[in-house]
């Protein structure tokens, strides 16, 4: 079968079209970066306008390049995320959906990037633990099958990509500022500065980054009083980049001995950090399993394959489902997985 995977959950709109016989056939994404940036962040309605003008575009792209008229089923982001953004891909989904006369299949977020290794030549095996990081997400979840999930940890202020694009700002980096601090990280000395590494010696498994955040904001401001910030701005991107994947590495890590877990899976938009990538590689016994870079930041692969792992889920073309927040454990195993 065919499945259309539609993505627009936030700043950029992705398309894929993905075979369950054969794997993915086509994709294209558009960022909408450039408008954004100009702003220092997403504005809702511009990026809401921007999928109306994208998706359907990229739809025609993506089917003429497979050479498909149609697919058998669209899955689309149903949440979470931003709800005029959602609605955009939620109602093309439902619209064509019904011109076409094929089901529908709404699609988390989170287990769409969750699933994206599935898209590799060598896709996990469950169960798994996976470590979800992205602008909006930082959380451990143990992974028994499709649709059993549980969360272990999650984010208890900043996700860590929010605290990358914060301290990116703090040092005047622009937008988006996460892969600018992550470069700038690499001429500076990841020891030259002690910062705090949050919740490391904590039972449980959550997060925290503000205090990393607060600390960075401090010493910025200690180094633009002495007037040394242009001097100092690779070290503490580099010391803060350290801290912060340090914090990762160690809870994840940790998790991992709690569930006897053999196996790992990074997704999500800072699953693409060099160094988050080598530590944990280097650090864990067993096996970790990551998307393609392309694939970590949001896309239309992702949700299209969790829409061929899911399509005993598959609905007619109703109600435009359009969730902003969306609890990744509440989801239920489909049948075809029981």
């Amino acid at each position: 079968m065919l499945i259309l995977g539609l993505e627009t959950s936030c700043d950029e709109t992705g398309v894929a079209l993905y075979d369950t016989e054969h794997g993915l056939v086509a994709e294209a994404l558009h960022s909408q970066v450039d408008l954004h940036a100009i702003y220092g962040g997403v504005v809702p309605e511009i990026a809401s306008r921007d999928h109306l003008r994208r998706l359907l575009p990229l739809i025609q792209q993506v089917l003429a390049e497979a050479q498909v008229e149609r697919p058998d089923a669209i899955a689309y982001t149903a949440g979470p995320g931003l709800v005029g953004a959602l609605m955009v891909g939620a109602g093309m989904a439902n619209g064509l959906g019904l011109s076409w006369g094929c089901p529908v299949i709404p699609v988390h977020h989170m287990e769409g990037h969750l699933l994206a290794p599935m898209l590799e030549d060598n896709p996990p095996d469950y169960p798994f633990l996976a470590l979800l990081v992205s602008g909006g997400h930082t959380m451990l979840v143990w992974v028994a099958a499709l649709g059993a999930y549980t969360v272990l940890g999650s984010t208890l202020d900043d996700a860590v990509g929010e605290a990358f694009d914060k301290t990116a700002k703090l040092l005047d980096l622009g937008y988006p500022g996460g892969p600018a601090l992550a470069r700038l990280a690499e001429e500076g000395d990841d020891k030259a500065l002690d910062f705090p590494r949050p919740m490391l010696h904590r039972d449980g498994f959550d997060f925290s980054f503000s205090g990393l955040k607060t600390a960075v904001m401090r010493k910025v401001r200690e180094n633009e009083a002495a007037g040394m910030l242009d001097e100092a701005r690779a070290d503490i991107a580099a010391s803060f980049q350290r801290a912060a994947i340090d914090t990762l590495v160690a809870r994840t890590l940790k998790a991992a001995r709690a569930k006897n877990a053999d196996r790992i899976v990074v997704a999500g938009g800072v699953g693409a950090n060099r160094l988050l990538r080598a530590e944990l590689t280097h650090q864990f016994q067993g096996t970790v399993h990551y998307p393609r870079l392309k694939f970590c930041t949001d896309n239309g692969a992702m949700i299209a394959i969790a829409g061929a792992l899911r399509l005993a889920d598959a609905q007619p073309p109703a109600d435009i489902q359009a969730t902003a927040r969306w609890s990744l454990d509440t989801l239920a195993t489909p049948l075809a997985a029981s």
